[in-house]
């Protein structure tokens, strides 16, 4: 367990602070590290109640008094919550007080903890589906239908889980506030805790005349099919987030995300680098040699292209902006790839006798065996040294 930090170094505040000092301190950290200013932050939370575990002793002159003779050895035994034993909400409850005259009205900063900010709103689990793409598809984008089962809104009852397709009725219990209050003695003395209404379970309404077909619940299992748009240029592994297509919440809440995994079809030819394309092109011995043309695939289609005389392998040929779109961190398109063609020039194994005599008659040429000069470069081309 990790040792707990002096209270008034917590509080950033010396040993002779007065007790205003001291409030304003709190009031300061507890502002920083609100959970509203920080949502889903664990170490902002834990800040946030080690201020209000620091504030409780330094604010009460008693338990302050032995603080300072004792540390925080003085302080095992004593009433209090210390900070992590208490809710957040208990926390604002009991020093709410500290927030007056800050600039902002305590019970707007702490929505979603107190009147009908607690009302539960529903949401729908997100969905996940796997989408396959061509090359083809993703260079020009596309439009895909899918369907997907999933939880959709009550036909009969409209979403709303009653019979005659009415809103429910508000919870007497709590008013429509979705909690309920109860008191509980502390060592500053009765205090007000709040918890989830044991009626209509946070929601602030209750249905009494429940729909038959979704027993009330608002939704049912059903298959929806639904159109996505896949931008060119996305690439195999991302993940596209279609919003409120996924799930419907019970009785009219917010419906969750659709989750779009891309994954990236082989393509016979070509090979993605990025948003380049690469092609082998296997060229026969007179073509390197002679020179010629060739038919090389693209995405959109042949192309033809010439291959100079004496084309050595290795060699890497660009068709510019025949790639995939380039697309900035907000998915726009500011340019396109290219098509990098890599030569290799075939060896054949078996010769026919005809075709061997005719090599061999070669093989003494001095422009078919290569020299000194012509071993250097050919291997600082291929191979950059």
């Amino acid at each position: 367990m990790a040792e707990k930090r002096d209270y008034y170094e917590v509080l950033g505040v010396d040993k002779n602070a007065s007790a205003d000092d001291i409030k304003k301190a709190y009031r300061k950290k507890a502002i920083q590290y609100h959970p509203d200013k920080n949502p889903g932050d664990k170490a902002a939370e834990e800040k946030f109640k080690e201020a209000a575990e620091a504030y409780e002793v330094l604010s009460d002159p008693q338990k302050r008094q032995r603080y300072d003779q004792f540390g925080h050895a003085g302080m095992q035994g004593a009433s209090g919550f210390s900070g992590g034993g208490m809710s957040m909400e208990d926390i604002f409850q009991q020093f709410g007080d500290v927030f007056a005259n800050a600039g902002f009205d305590i019970r707007d900063f702490m929505s979603g903890y107190t009147g009908s900010a607690n009302r539960r709103v529903r949401r729908g689990t997100d969905l996940r589906v796997k989408v396959r793409l061509t090359l083809e598809e993703i260079a020009t984008g596309v439009d895909k239908k899918i369907k997907v089962r999933k939880l959709v809104g009550c036909p009969d009852c409209k979403g709303t889980g009653s019979a005659d397709g009415r809103e429910g009725e508000t919870c007497q219990q709590c008013k429509g506030r979705g909690v309920v209050y109860r008191q509980q003695r502390g060592f500053l003395g009765m205090m007000q805790m709040q918890t989830e209404c044991p009626e209509c379970h946070g929601e602030g309404t209750i249905i009494r005349n429940k729909c038959t077909k979704c027993q009330g619940e608002g939704v049912i299992r059903d298959e929806e099919i639904i159109t996505i748009h896949i931008p060119a240029g996305i690439a195999d592994g991302m993940t596209m987030t279609v919003s409120g297509k996924g799930n419907a919440a019970p009785r009219g809440g917010m419906p969750g995300d659709l989750l779009v995994l891309i994954e990236e079809e082989a393509h016979n030819d070509l090979i993605r680098q990025g948003d380049d394309l690469i092609y082998n092109l296997l060229l026969d011995m007179p073509t390197a040699i002679l020179g010629g043309q060739v038919q090389i695939p693209t995405l959109g289609g042949e192309a033809k292209i010439t291959i100079a005389a004496g084309t050595q392998p290795g060699k890497v040929l660009r068709m510019r902006g025949k790639g995939l779109p380039h697309l900035d961190q907000y998915g726009r398109q500011y340019g396109q790839g290219d098509l990098l063609i890599n030569v290799g020039v075939y060896i054949p194994e078996n010769l026919s006798k005809d075709e061997r005599q005719l090599i061999e008659k070669l093989q003494s040429s001095p422009n078919i065996v290569p020299g000194s000069a012509d071993k250097k470069n050919f291997f600082r081309n291929l191979f950059n040294c």
